[in-house]
């Protein structure tokens, strides 16, 4: 029976002696908000492999997420989650700290060659064999009081996490990829903060067709639309979808008054917000003249195919699923640079380096 937990007080005398690893998890509600809205916290505590006891913490009382913070930063204390990557931007929003140390079961379970991207009711039927309820994941987690469906379906997010933790920890210390999974735990928790990607134009298919000049626009108007979505707390799309974005960086108005007639004749545009679009729209960035393009060139398609190619086959000698060692993001962004972007780094190149290095490497000059 999970223990309902609704006062600071409560949760302080729950966490005075922090295990060696707790099962968490959140429900969150994130549709008409850029930042996600922290409305359940799971919390999984027991020895051995099992939680014996659950804790449903409610972060909407007041001190709640002020009596979290021990817990999310206690550095003996390994926090046991799966596919955490929004879960920690909520705690970052929410507590001020993103939980650490992490062992994230989704990231363990790709590592040990399970199989990538698996979700927690697939992996637990996999590892377990127990099938999990999934009737709630549309629930509207803000209101009060939780049903006793919800509540046994968020207690569900939690029992098991410490069975995936002791029988994936095996399994990737005999395979000796603990370092791996630290590493690439690290590293989620280290960019929990929602910054943005740093050239986001090179997620956009649309741009791979536009002329140099209107990528730097294009780039203008991704980066304002971040920070504008951050800072009203709106989901980006609200602020100028894609569609917009490209239209305007493909064509971009002469001047702010054509500016203004364009977007009075452009259903979903954002007139209120002219004029800081405007000054997006007409202000370099200092870093645009090192933006790496967005390509579809033939001659770009063939290298980036003969690097899939060798990921692949390094891939299958290690046993880990596709994707797992390098994404097509992530070799577009090598062979665009010819340096080894961050999240290349690490284990990942120490395996890939020698394979790919002749493929990036200039061809001989013409004796």
């Amino acid at each position: 029976m999970p223990h309902w937990i609704d006062t600071p007080a409560q949760l302080s005398e729950r966490l005075q002696d922090l295990p060696g690893w707790v099962g968490l998890d959140t429900e969150f509600i994130r549709e008409r908000t850029y930042w996600p809205q922290l409305a359940l916290v799971q919390v999984s505590i027991g020895g051995g492999a099992s939680g014996k006891e659950v804790l449903l913490i409610d972060p909407l009382r007041p001190g709640m997420t002020d009596a979290l913070r021990p817990l999310l930063t206690a550095s003996g204390t390994t926090k046991v989650m799966h596919s955490a990557s929004e879960d920690l931007v909520a705690f970052r929003h929410a507590c001020g700290v993103a939980p650490a140390p992490l062992f994230d079961t989704q990231i363990a379970a790709a590592l040990a060659g399970i199989g990538g991207g698996l979700g927690y009711q697939k992996l637990v039927q996999e590892i377990a064999g127990v099938a999990l309820e999934k009737g709630e994941t549309r629930s509207d987690w803000l209101r009060r009081p939780l049903s006793a469906a919800q509540l046994e379906y968020a207690a569900d997010d939690v029992r098991h996490l410490g069975m995936l933790h002791s029988m994936l920890g095996e399994k990737l210390a005999a395979l000796g990829r603990m370092d791996w999974l630290r590493a690439d735990c690290a590293r989620l928790v280290a960019n929990a903060d929602d910054a943005g990607e740093r050239w986001p134009h090179l997620a956009l298919r649309s741009a791979q067709f536009l002329e140099p000049d209107a990528q730097r626009v294009l780039l203008r108007l991704l980066r304002w639309r971040d920070a504008q979505a951050r800072s009203s707390d709106r989901p980006r799309n609200w602020i100028l979808d894609n569609e917009l974005a490209t239209t305007l960086a493909r064509d971009p108005p002469a001047d702010f008054d054509a500016l203004r007639r364009w977007l009075d004749r452009t259903p979903k545009s954002p007139r209120k917000l002219a004029e800081p679009l405007w000054r997006a729209l007409a202000t370099p960035l200092p870093d645009e003249d090192a933006m790496p393009l967005a390509r579809n060139g033939n001659g770009e398609k063939a290298a980036l195919k003969r690097l899939q190619d060798a990921v692949a086959r390094r891939s299958r000698e290690l046993g880990l699923p596709d994707g797992v060692l390098a994404s097509r993001r992530w070799l577009e962004a090598l062979l665009e640079r010819k340096q080894w972007p961050e999240a290349l780094q690490g284990w990942r190149r120490e395996q890939l380096e020698p394979v790919l290095a002749p493929l990036l490497a200039p061809p001989p000059a013409a004796g």
